[in-house]
């Protein structure tokens, strides 16, 4: 069992997980055992290494139901949502350069969109309602004779809203347009199947699924029709030529692993996690002013973002160091701006900053969300109490 302080909660599971004590064990040999370099397939040690990648490949493969030829490992789902998105535009310019995303993409997908409208790309960003869904209407009149792309996520990062992935691959289909997924959060958590939803390309990470920091894996379809990537890195031959680079087989071996064990517990998992989740929403909802953001009824089971009005969430963070929480996304939680999602799906400044997400996972009991909901509460009440911008609302002046 994973163990850490016991006067400390770790409710931050969006932004990482810890490694899975069986997935870093099954680690441990590759590097100080098995240690050798998996192009190195004229000796023992050598083949042994590849052995234990093409394992995980199938591992991985299983999980999105996918084979594992179409496979690819990369330094995380960073590096596979780069070499998606710019490898598609090197591939397929000359019969388009029109791509179609969304304005709450994670910034992995949104700042690498910048970089090739600035090749020559042409971007359109689908807007999203207040819950945080897009309109499959505005997704068909976006679409151009130009379009080479859609690039939406399978589930966003901070509120965990869904997007209805069948019916966007059925669109992709049926205009003979390319479909790439970032299913970082999404994968362990809920179904993922590549060949029932029409994704062309996926975007996974291995430390979001109790697995090592540092690799992912991009998946190609090659059935039918394969699609085309261009390498993102020059310099060796690894991965079918692309992705060049000694393969970090101890840290495949734990993605494959943690591949695995999720593919093996997801359904139990998320239902205890959504139990979980259900029954702290609940009971922080019963403070005023509080509500959910995003589709409560089309949600990743983990993920909790709630407003806390007239007061901030990292104010309410400042006062729960025991806590760990999150305002925002992790690769953007040192920026001073609120959330580019929550403003997005139309919430004023004020209350995107009185935002807090909670993200539950494998390791989360009830006893600590039983503490977290008494912290949150007493923490929101007492800072109300000293907000002079709270007494005016309670006096009726704003």
């Amino acid at each position: 069992m994973f163990n850490i302080s016991s006067d400390f909660i770790y409710l931050d599971y969006c932004a990482t997980t810890p490694v899975d004590p069986s997935v870093l064990q099954l680690m441990l040999p590759y590097f100080s055992e098995t240690y050798g370099n998996a192009s190195s397939i004229y000796h023992r040690l050598g083949r042994r290494s590849a052995e234990a990648v093409e394992i995980a490949r199938e591992q991985v493969a299983k999980l999105i139901h996918a084979s594992p030829k179409e496979i690819v490992f990369t330094s995380g789902a960073t590096e596979a949502i780069n070499q998606a998105l710019k490898g598609i535009l090197y591939y397929y310019q000359h019969i388009g350069k029109h791509i179609i995303t969304c304005s709450t993409e994670h910034p992995a997908v949104l700042d690498t969109c910048t970089f090739l409208s600035n090749q020559g790309a042409e971007i359109t960003k689908l807007k999203t309602d207040h819950l945080g869904n897009i309109s499959i209407d505005e997704l068909h009149q976006a679409i151009r004779r130009d379009t080479i792309l859609i690039c939406l996520m399978f589930a966003n990062n901070e509120t965990g809203v869904i997007h209805p992935i069948e019916q966007i691959g059925t669109i992709a289909r049926k205009h003979n347009i390319l479909f790439f997924c970032d299913a970082t959060q999404a994968v362990g958590k809920v179904p993922v199947n590549v060949v029932d939803q029409g994704i062309d390309m996926l975007a996974l990470s291995a430390h979001k699924i109790y697995g090592p920091k540092g690799v992912g894996a991009l998946y190609i379809k090659r059935r039918n029709n394969p699609i085309q990537v261009g390498a993102l890195l020059q310099g060796g031959k690894q991965e079918n030529n692309l992705r060049a680079g000694t393969l970090n087989v101890p840290g495949i071996v734990g993605l494959g692993a943690a591949a695995e064990m999720a593919d093996r517990t997801q359904r139990e998992e998320s239902e205890k996690l959504k139990q979980l989740r259900d029954y702290l929403e609940t009971s922080l909802l019963t403070l005023p002013e509080t509500s959910i953001n995003g589709d409560s009824l089309n949600r990743l089971p983990h993920v909790s973002n709630i407003c806390f009005r007239y007061i901030k969430g990292t104010e309410i963070m400042a006062q729960l160091p025991q806590l760990a929480l999150s305002a925002g996304a992790a690769c953007a939680s040192g920026s001073r701006e609120p959330s580019h999602v929550l403003l997005s799906m139309g919430l004023k400044k004020e209350e995107a900053e009185s935002a807090l997400r909670f993200s539950l996972g494998r390791f989360t009991t009830k006893q600590q969300i039983d503490y977290t909901i008494d912290s949150v509460r007493s923490t929101v009440s007492k800072l109300r109490t000293a907000s002079p911008i709270w007494n005016m609302h309670e006096a009726g002046l704003i």
